[in-house]
């Protein structure tokens, strides 16, 4: 009686997953401009609270969109637009990470 080797009874796998990747939950300029259209600080909890995110994960606000108000963003990541448009409307950014 033949078995067949072990190489072939695994499944083959396409492909290559990191498990080490850190993936955020993005929130755009233009959602935080209709989140908080008078201004005023954003954080993770903020942001969890008005249902914009998801809790117990990272936050990322990318820059797609346009912001005229004030915001002081407390968050774990920006991107580099994001910053440029927060930090000209008069706002800061402070990164948890």
């Amino acid at each position: 009686m033949a078995r067949l080797p072990l190489h072939m009874r695994l499944p083959k796998l396409k492909g290559f997953r990191n498990p080490f990747k850190t993936e955020y939950q993005v929130v755009n300029l233009d959602k935080l401009a209709s989140l908080y259209p008078e201004g005023g600080e954003v954080t993770v909890e903020g942001l969890v609270a008005n249902g914009a995110v998801r809790k117990n994960s990272l936050v990322k606000v990318l820059g797609q969109g346009e912001i005229s108000v004030a915001l002081q963003v407390t968050v774990d990541a920006v991107s580099g637009s994001a910053k440029e448009k927060i930090t000209a409307a008069g706002g800061t950014v402070t990164e948890l990470v």
